[in-house]
């Protein structure tokens, strides 16, 4: 099963829930992404065919480990890409705008390209980009 996009934002806020609360049942679910309880419940048995999450007796919404792994590969493209967009001089609402729809897209060559330059260079890799450009 391809995960979409909505599946990734659905596995993320669900492993945020995990680290703020840790606890997540579908209500919780609800009031994070301001989703109604049918299309959360919708999505919830989508990721449980998927193999990505899992329900208990009471409702709790467990992460597998395939499902951990994509929501933290999802938050940290999205946490990268917006302090980078910051750091660019992105106003922070922007930002995290921008990197919430770009995590999804991003491949994993040039996310992994992204990362080697950042903490490659001691440098700040932008300047040095503004640079070559302007010359």
């Amino acid at each position: 099963m391809t995960l979409q996009e909505s599946g990734e934002m659905y596995l993320e806020s669900i492993y945020l829930l995990i680290q703020e609360k840790g606890f997540v049942r579908s209500v919780d679910v609800c009031e994070k992404m301001g989703y109604s309880k049918p299309s959360v419940s919708r999505a919830v048995g989508i990721l449980k065919r998927g193999g990505y999450l899992s329900t208990d007796k009471e409702g709790y919404l467990t992460l597998t480990e395939k499902g951990r792994m994509v929501a933290e590969r999802t938050y940290e493209r999205h946490t990268l890409l917006t302090a980078v967009f910051i750091s660019l001089g992105v106003p922070e609402d922007v930002a995290t705008a921008d990197a919430c729809k770009i995590e999804h897209y991003i491949s994993d060559t040039t996310f992994q390209a992204l990362k080697d330059a950042i903490h490659k260079d001691e440098r700040n890799i932008f300047d040095h980009s503004v640079q070559s450009r302007q010359e």
